[in-house]
């Protein structure tokens, strides 16, 4: 029978040293290994076994109770609400997509009709014969007027 020590024991299994302790304690007392003379653990393979299957044991009943059905319906639930993001953010995508899109296709019916404005038809900055209050000198009288430039907002898209 080899003998082995609770460090070497608390080493195989990853666990520490008053991990193996507490396990020991938890024993039948036909598994608990016996103390010798220094009130040290004398422990054998029997003990090492009923240790090891104790520690097996308790892994999975803590596994076990770690998935309770509580966890499985807030499970349920996140996933649902996670296709319900999944649909909205499909729908914004599309959408957005279809702004980009009208977007792009006004800009273009703008532009053609700028185009077909300034090419057909002259505006007034083209004909300096209209009585236009732009930058002119007028004499009235022996007096030199000069009037300004009367642009509206959108005066830049006439350029």
């Amino acid at each position: 029978m080899a003998s082995k020590t609770i460090s070497s024991i608390a080493k195989e299994l990853n666990l520490s040293r008053a991990r193996v302790y507490q396990i020991i304690d938890m024993l039948d007392d036909n598994e608990k290994p016996l103390k010798d003379s220094n009130d040290r653990y004398v422990i054998d393979d029997s003990a090492v076994n009923a240790i090891r299957k104790y520690y097996a044991n308790s892994n999975t009943k803590a596994k076990q109770e770690k998935t309770s059905p509580i966890d499985d319906k807030v499970l349920d639930i996140i996933r649902r609400q996670l296709d319900e993001k999944d649909r909205q953010i499909e729908k914004l995508t599309q959408l957005l997509s279809q702004q980009q899109q009208l977007n792009l296709s006004t800009n273009r019916q703008n532009e053609k009709l700028l185009d077909t404005t300034t090419n057909n038809n002259p505006s007034q900055d083209d004909n300096p014969s209209q009585n236009d209050d732009t930058d002119v000198l007028k004499s009235t009288e022996g007096k030199c007027e000069v009037k300004t430039s009367k642009k509206g907002l959108f005066g830049w898209l006439r350029r």
